[in-house]
């Protein structure tokens, strides 16, 4: 019996010892699609959303009271400077312009009364003919008719200056609003606005940059890349890009610091009055890298916390960590497997379908394409026999659409592909 015991227990210890060492299934090596890494010349546009404005806007306001009695333009129509665009009542103005030069003949009367009694007076005053007292008073109320000459023709001013601003003129050429007052209105000085008037040629376009492009701004209010064409140009609410070409007119003063954006401001031309204030649009900077860049498609790209990486493909023999392992394979060689390895890299514009790669992979690298969902660190993989290669994939060169390109941020759009992939 004890025999019988002690040999199920030695049987046992042997099969256990065996499956114990039994060696781990190698996985099968995962299908992928790589493409080797080229650089070329990358052009394309940077989007920002913007917004049309006008140079110059004012409120049209009245600076006397008094009824409306004309309107003489167009709602909605251009306007010339100087041009009449309404008229108050003038009947109470006129008539303090007509009481102020009567005043006036009134003083400049006694003004020629009291300076031939002054001259006559020191005439006399010369052969002790007059008290001194009379030509002091004399002289005195001449000095008292200059100076009521000099307040009446200063009322006169403003009687006149007051019935000017009973018509109201076009500061400058523009566009017209809808008139918020009609014909009987009562209008008061700074309560009252009557109109709204917008410069219309050249138009605004103002967008925000990020700081950390505040250098390439300025480099191209500067014209050092004047050599591009179509540097700034802009999309219309209907998707339409606007014919005339734009230029920097002003970079803001400061950065703000709650945003880290600045303003910077294009001007447009605008003939056929086609843009007008309040505008949505979309502002086009043509860009162009001068060194040339790596280009490869999104939908390799992976992110993870907010980094993202690529997969290089690489031929290598993986090194095991297991003593026993390697003490098995101490007397064999093992040849290098193509495996995968995770690089993380720094993206630029996205462009298409493909994004820009700043750094983390060189030229002729193998970049897995497809297939990065199935892989990691490591991974043995089978790579397609038909590589692709960066230029066939949309062209560098296309004028894509993507997220504004600055070297602290990322492409909207290769954040969403490496999502995509990692899931």
């Amino acid at each position: 019996m004890n025999r019988a015991v002690l040999s199920l227990v030695i049987l046992f210890c042997f099969v256990a010892f065996s499956c114990g060492h039994k060696p781990t299934p190698t996985p099968p090596p995962v299908p992928v699609n790589i493409m080797t890494a080229t650089a070329q010349h990358v052009t394309y546009f940077d989007k920002y959303p913007a917004t049309t404005v006008a140079l110059a806007q004012v409120n049209l306001s009245a600076q006397v009271t008094g009824y409306i009695t004309g309107i003489y333009f167009t709602e909605g129509a251009h306007v010339t400077k100087g041009q009449r665009l309404y008229s108050l009542d003038e009947r109470l103005y006129q008539a303090a312009v007509d009481q102020a030069r009567a005043n006036l003949r009134v003083d400049s009367g006694i003004l020629k009364q009291t300076k031939q009694d002054a001259d006559r007076y020191t005439y006399l005053a010369k052969y002790n003919a007059i008290a001194t007292q009379v030509v002091d008073h004399a002289v005195i109320s001449y000095q008292n008719a200059v100076d009521s000459v000099k307040a009446a023709q200063q009322q006169l001013k403003t009687a006149l200056t007051n019935l000017t601003y009973a018509s109201i003129y076009a500061p400058f050429d523009g566009t017209i609003g809808i008139s918020q007052v009609r014909l009987g209105n009562l209008v008061s000085p700074g309560t009252t606005v009557l109109n709204t008037i917008s410069s219309d040629d050249p138009m605004a376009v103002d967008f925000v940059i990020p700081e950390a492009q505040l250098p390439h701004m300025e480099d191209l209010q500067k014209n050092k890349q004047h050599d591009i064409d179509s540097l700034f140009t802009i999309i219309l609410p209907n998707g339409q890009v606007y014919p005339q070409l734009g230029k920097i007119a002003i970079i803001d003063r400061a950065v703000d610091p709650q945003t880290g954006t600045i303003t910077v401001r294009l001007t447009f031309p605008n003939k056929g009055y086609y843009l007008r204030p309040g505008m949505s649009t979309i502002v086009r900077v043509h860009n162009q890298d001068e060194a040339p860049q790596i280009v490869v498609p999104s939908r390799a790209v992976v992110e993870q916390m907010g980094e993202f990486f690529l997969f290089v493909a690489k031929d290598t023999v993986l090194k095991s960590s297991d003593t026993t392992a390697k003490a098995q394979k101490a007397d064999t060689a093992e040849t290098p497997k193509l495996r995968a390895f995770q690089k993380k890299v720094q993206l630029g514009q996205t462009i298409g379908a493909n994004v820009i790669v700043r750094s983390g992979i060189n030229e002729g690298d193998k970049i897995i394409v497809d297939g990065v969902q199935a892989i990691h660190e490591g991974s043995q993989i089978n790579a397609s026999s038909k590589p692709q290669d960066a230029a066939g994939s949309q062209g560098a060169g296309a004028n894509g659409g993507g997220a504004n390109s600055a070297d602290g941020k990322k492409g909207n759009d290769s954040a969403s592909a490496g999502k995509r992939q990692q899931q």
